[in-house]
């Protein structure tokens, strides 16, 4: 049996800053209906930015929730952390900053909408 990721979807109060962020910092395209976007980029299972009122914007690390969180590798962490924060992501962590386990470094940041995400050297 086979089983694949074909889909995360995370939640967002507005669509378009979350889906925008993705977008400026993956690439790809996006499809929009009025409840969720829906970004296609090349290595990535379908991102599904949906519409959640009442969205309640992630406060971590103080308050330890992240909702959704996610791990991304790149062969260009310097250039990787450029375009992250151009796209918009807050630096959640400083550059030098180390999450434990991480072989060859790691930096956090939050999209528009709160959610953590990660970019580690691999």
């Amino acid at each position: 049996m086979d089983i694949g990721l074909t889909a995360v979807v995370v939640d967002a109060g507005e669509l378009e800053p979350e889906s925008a962020f993705w977008h400026r910092f993956l690439g790809g395209q996006v499809t929009r209906t009025a409840t969720h976007h829906f970004l296609r980029a090349d290595g990535f299972p379908v991102l599904v930015i949906q519409r959640a009122a009442g969205h309640v914007r992630p406060r971590w690390p103080e308050d330890g929730t992240q909702q959704v969180h996610l791990d991304l590798t790149t062969d260009d962490l310097t250039a990787a952390d450029d375009l992250a924060l151009r796209a918009g992501a807050v630096r959640l962590r400083p550059a030098g900053a180390v999450e434990p386990g991480a072989e060859q470094g790691g930096r956090v940041y939050a999209s528009p909408a709160g959610h953590p995400f990660c970019l580690r050297a691999g």
